[in-house]
């Protein structure tokens, strides 16, 4: 069975989210010096970060605030201070390309006169929920989802968000920079099961067949399998595979499953329901087609990695002449990252039976 036939692991869409007293209680703190090791200019934010030492955290539509503080020594000409937001893909051996760059004063000079002191300015910068990208020239823009980060050991493409604070010095000057990459997490929820399912789990009882609990399963078209058995005879098995709904499912979290096997050749049964492989698989494409599900698939643009494996054990009914059930888990590993669709840059997470 091809895995494009079975459901994505991916986020419901964003729903209102219960206000926190204080989510933003980290503070992370970064600064230049100048030439004699004294602080200049430093960049306090306050995000959701367990740890300053970690990098900012956010989460999607969250508001990113902070202070810049300038503490001169002596009158500097500068022209003017900023702040920026900014996002970017960026495929291994190639240049950055930004989708998300909006640009903040933060100060700007009234006169020609130099600057000198301490000064503060804060700011409040909110992330947008989409950014509007055209694949090219002759396209129109679509509206998209801001991505999660995605930076990992290898990987064949990143997604980077920066704040980068701009000092402004003027012509044939080079300005000067002060810039930290932050982790952008756009949260999902997974729904709430069936009501029958959400019972079982209560009463700590085995859960409904589908036949019995509609509601709480997606049954996948069964398969015909057929092949030569000891070089003897061709049986034909026909497998269903039933999946929990709905199919959102909670990060560390099992994926109930239910895979039945009928035939009338009982040796080709017990081969095939002794090794059943359901996987959890990730696709992350790359490219100018990433986004787009029919462009083809190739190994220079598509990267298939297993990110966890179904158990199954054998359920009541197993007495039944001809059909074996069995009944299983597959387990959504902690902190894996949902799906999402973006030009450049896309990950599904789906679930393969072979």
């Amino acid at each position: 069975m091809a895995d494009t036939e079975l459901p994505e692991y991916s986020p419901r869409p964003i729903q209102p989210r219960l206000t926190d007293t204080n989510p933003f209680k980290c503070q992370h703190k970064l600064h230049l010096e100048n030439n004699k090791g004294r602080v200049w200019i430093t960049l306090l934010i306050n995000s959701r970060s367990q740890n300053p030492s970690n990098m900012p955290l956010f989460f999607d539509q969250d508001v990113i605030s902070g202070e810049v503080h300038l503490d001169l020594d002596r009158p500097e000409n500068i022209k003017g201070l900023t702040i920026t937001l900014s996002a970017g893909t960026t495929a291994v051996g190639q240049e950055e390309e930004l989708f998300l760059n909006e640009t903040s004063p933060l100060w700007s000079p009234h006169s020609s006169s130099k600057i000198s002191g301490t000064h503060t300015w804060p700011f409040s910068i909110t992330i947008p929920a989409e950014t509007s990208l055209s694949l090219s020239n002759k396209t129109a823009s679509t509206r998209y989802p801001l991505p999660p980060s995605f930076s990992e050991r290898a990987s064949p493409a990143y997604i980077d968000y920066k704040l980068t604070v701009t000092i402004r010095r003027g012509a044939f000057r080079v300005n000067q920079t002060l810039s930290t990459s932050f982790v952008h997490l756009p949260r999902s929820v997974a729904e709430p099961p069936s009501a029958l399912r959400a019972l079982a789990y209560r009463e700590g009882t085995p859960l409904l067949a589908p036949e019995v609990d509609p509601d709480g399963w997606k049954v996948l078209p069964a398969k015909n399998i057929t092949g030569t058995l000891f070089a003897a005879r061709s049986p034909e098995v026909r497998c269903t595979l039933a999946i929990a709904t709905p199919v959102t499912y909670a990060s560390d979290s099992p994926v109930p499953l239910i895979l039945t096997f009928q035939s009338t050749d009982a040796q080709a049964l017990d081969l095939l329901a002794s090794k059943p492989s359901v996987e959890l698989i990730r696709i992350v494409a790359i490219g100018s087609g990433a986004s787009d599900e029919a462009v083809p698939r190739r190994s220079n643009n598509t990267f298939y990695s297993t990110i966890a494996r179904a158990a199954f054990f054998p359920s009541e009914d197993i007495g039944k002449t001809g059909k074996i059930t069995l009944q299983g888990e597959l387990h959504v590993p902690k902190g894996i990252k949902s799906s999402f669709t973006f030009p450049r840059l896309s990950l599904k997470v789906r679930i393969s039976f072979e």
